[in-house]
């Protein structure tokens, strides 16, 4: 009998020079006196393009070879806004509208990977960074502190569960035109 091949949680992502996750962590720290929750750990805050669940060893390559097709421009990001999304019980961060060159992006890739038979989300892409976890609703949250988030490339990544919150390994990276 033939094992099953095995699966990996796979996702697309952009991660902020360390500065930048460091500058979040501690304003999420901040923001945690006011809604209570569990903060995201600096090495791990990312903001995700495109996730593809369980992916099989076999179909690993199929998804590589979708973003190195994937094209975009290199842009800054600009974190304006923090908010509280109750559904989910989350705060987090983001531009008041994404970039062009990010929805570019996501579009571009999630159009390759549909060609390579993966399946992605229908529901528009909506550029957000999680910060805190299990959170209650704030009556007012800090000030963001400014922070410089250069988008020059995007990387998959496996993400793992433990009972500290999710480990995330990179298995590729693409740089940005």
């Amino acid at each position: 009998m033939k094992a099953a091949p095995r699966t990996s949680r796979l996702f697309f992502a952009v991660w902020p020079p360390r500065a930048a996750a460091e500058a979040l962590h501690a304003w999420a720290l901040e923001a945690r006196h006011a809604t209570g929750g569990r903060a995201t750990r600096a090495e791990t805050i990312h903001l995700t393009l495109v996730f593809l669940g369980e992916v099989s060893d076999n179909e690993l390559c199929g998804a590589i070879q979708a973003a190195r097709e994937a094209k975009s421009n290199s842009h800054a990001m600009i974190l304006e806004e923090a908010k509280f999304w109750r559904r989910n019980r989350i705060v987090w961060v983001g531009p008041r509208e994404t970039p062009e060159p990010l929805g570019i992006l996501v579009e571009n890739l999630k159009g390759r990977l549909m060609a390579k038979n993966f399946k992605t989300e229908n529901r528009p892409f909506a550029a957000h960074i999680t910060l805190i976890r299990k959170a209650d609703e704030p009556r007012q949250l800090p000030p963001l502190p400014a922070v410089s988030w250069p988008v020059e490339e995007f990387v998959l990544v496996r993400s793992q569960l433990s009972a500290d919150g999710s480990c995330y390994e990179r298995l590729a990276s693409f740089a940005l035109t």
